[in-house]
């Protein structure tokens, strides 16, 4: 007997599927109102083939039993709201914190839902967007430098000579040095490696531009590692919003504005220091159950083995 056959007699005789009381409208929503809890995360995650599901958790259980809340199919905040409209009402009172990113259709679920909870945007979407904003400067001038480059290399077959880039110190040309700098502007300098600090040496003398965002994007993860007071933080997010405008820079400018529509909700993260990590790993789980399963062909087995464990 293979492993398909294994699967087979598993779901169809050994296992309880059949007779499972979500099994009906499995593919579209799976809810499990008793796990709702004081404090949960909202996200987002794909099952199979990128079709996008709503994953709404109860962080207090860690990932264990009774984690899954609901997972519904889709993102769109009415199909979501309608499904969790079915818990009581009281019980979606109870609520008294949602983690969740800047998304608005995310926002409105929770608003909807759980009246009376506290919206905390998640800091690791924030930093997250800032450090794609230094990334985008970064590949904005790589492009400048291939056409750059491009040109001179014509120039240079018309005139019949060949054409030399200059090289720096650590053997990187001006188009290498900005395609090599990725990673470490994802990272902290106390986290580079030898050689990723002459990079950036370079990298910085020859485009200060670059060196500028990337401190701004250092100093708001200091913003929310240094301090846990809301007001303090209120100050200091307010300084380098100030900052961040006085610099100019259009890309920076628009994430900045992006952080100001959701003030309050970053700001709430100051309150209990609370993150999306929980959702963040229990989409990891996901991802390693998929694995395991090789694909999800069969949907609604799939989140039943799912529940199993998690709800």
């Amino acid at each position: 007997m293979d492993g398909k056959q294994l699967q087979t007699q598993y779901k169809e005789h050994l296992s309880d599927f059949n007779n499972w009381n979500q099994k009906e409208h499995a593919e579209d929503f799976i809810l499990y109102p008793k796990n709702i809890g004081y404090h949960l995360c909202i996200d987002e995650t794909a099952l199979s083939k990128g079709e996008l599901y709503t994953i709404l958790t109860n962080r207090d259980k860690h990932g264990r039993k009774g984690t899954i809340v609901a997972i519904v199919k889709g993102t769109k905040a009415e199909d979501v709201i309608n499904v969790l409209f079915k818990i009581d009402a009281n019980k979606r009172n109870q609520v008294k914190e949602i983690t969740l990113d800047m998304a608005g259709n995310m926002q409105k679920i929770a608003r909807r839902c759980f009246p009376r909870d506290m919206q905390v945007v998640d800091r690791f979407h924030v930093s997250k967007l800032v450090y794609e904003a230094v990334q985008d400067l970064r590949i904005a001038y790589r492009w400048q430098v291939m056409k750059d480059e491009n040109r001179k290399i014509k120039e240079a077959k018309a005139k019949g000579e060949s054409y030399e880039p200059k090289v720096f110190s650590n053997g990187d040309t001006l188009r290498q040095l900005l395609a090599r700098s990725r990673y470490l502007l994802f990272k902290a300098p106390d986290k580079w490696l030898q050689s990723q600090k002459v990079r950036a040496k370079l990298l910085f003398e020859q485009f200060p531009d670059i060196k500028s965002v990337y401190c701004y994007a250092l100093q708001l993860g200091k913003i929310f590692s240094d301090y846990t007071d809301k007001d303090v933080a209120r100050a200091k997010l307010a300084l380098w919003y100030n900052e961040i405008e006085e610099f100019g820079y259009d890309t920076f400018t628009t994430v900045a504005n992006s952080i100001e529509n959701h003030y309050e909700r970053i700001l709430n993260y100051f309150v209990n220091r609370s993150t999306n990590a929980a959702a963040e790993a229990f989409n990891a789980k996901i991802k390693a159950f998929r694995a395991s399963f090789r694909g999800v062909v069969d949907k609604r087995f799939f989140l039943y083995r799912l529940a199993k464990v998690y709800a």
